[in-house]
């Protein structure tokens, strides 16, 4: 792997080698990060406290962009090295806050326009949201929060980076599936069942109206479980809105409910959203699931990748 870093001035540079590193990827929430040490030479013509933006590549593919948040050059008995850390690119919209404002009609052009392009965010191609009418940015809300709100509550996309740093704004392409089988160097495997933190039922309350809509996990309650929680809007609502808002506190709930792990001693072997189908002889829970969470790194015992799995239709 090849990592670079720009510095303020808009110079690039290649870091050395890298003796470990790790790259976490998720699907939206929370931002990516990374973790990479390399060792480092006090003449070196370059900074690192000028630094501010992180990209690495991996065979020719682009594997991670990103802004760098802390970097720490040490000296010990083993000589001089260079720690660096950061976030994927959701950092430009998640440190930032977003001027409150009310918009009669919210098109995916004006909040793109306000809360995107002037934190130097690309969007990439294909995602295309309905406009809103009477769509509200509140007082103290991030950037990400108001992309966040206005795709995945009226729309029905959950908004994420891809590698090159940009934003997707369109749902997950299954195309392509990930296989795991017998001949895959699976270094471990585990599965987890959690009920706590599942929600049974979502009532989503109207504070404007009063109106109360219920959204409920009937398999989940049919299981025995029973959490509920009560949601106010915090700007008036329409009946579709409503109800994505209560359908994704129980989507994200319910996907914590059942993970597979698997650890493949290979690099970059999936990407979050990726459906990867599990076959393995001895194994109780083979079957088809989709990448909610990616580790992937180098250390003393070589390249590993570390997906966390959940079923397909609890990913947004």
């Amino acid at each position: 792997m090849i990592a670079y870093v720009t510095d303020w001035r808009g110079e690039r540079w290649a870091l050395p080698q890298a003796e470990r590193w790790q790259m976490d990827y998720t699907t939206g929430v929370p931002s990516d990060s990374f973790l990479l040490c390399c060792p480092w030479e006090a003449d070196n013509p370059t900074a690192p406290e000028d630094w501010v933006a992180f990209q690495a590549e991996h065979e020719g593919e682009r594997v991670f962009t990103g802004v760098i948040d802390e970097c720490e050059v040490r000296v010990d008995h083993t000589g001089r090295t260079l720690e660096l850390s950061g976030r994927g690119m959701a950092a430009r919209l998640l440190d930032n806050e977003a001027l409150s404002q009310d918009y009669q009609l919210a098109t995916q052009a004006d909040i793109l326009r306000d809360h995107v392009t002037p934190y130097g965010v690309e969007v990439a191609p294909g995602g295309t949201l309905p406009p809103v009418e009477r769509f509200s940015v509140s007082a103290g809300s991030s950037a990400w929060s108001v992309v966040y709100e206005f795709a995945r509550y009226y729309g029905g996309v959950s908004p994420r980076f891809d590698r090159r740093g940009r934003l997707v704004l369109s749902q997950w392409q299954d195309g392509q599936e990930r296989v795991v089988d017998d001949s895959s160097p699976v270094t471990a495997l585990a599965r987890r069942d959690r009920r706590y933190g599942v929600l049974s039922q979502v009532l989503v309350r109207d504070r404007w109206s009063g109106q109360v809509q219920s959204v409920s996990n009937r398999d989940f309650l049919e299981r025995g479980g029973q959490a509920r929680r009560v949601v106010t809007m915090p700007s008036r609502s329409n009946y579709k809105t409503m109800r994505y808002n209560g359908k994704f506190q129980l989507d994200k709930s319910a996907a914590e409910l059942q993970r597979l792990e698997v650890t493949v001693a290979q690099p970059f072997c999936a990407w979050p959203g990726e459906l990867v189908r599990i076959q393995r002889s001895g194994w109780d829970w083979n079957g088809r699931y989709r990448a909610a969470q990616v580790t992937v790194g180098m250390d003393q015992t070589g390249y590993w990748s570390r997906l966390e799995l959940a079923r397909p239709d609890v990913i947004g």
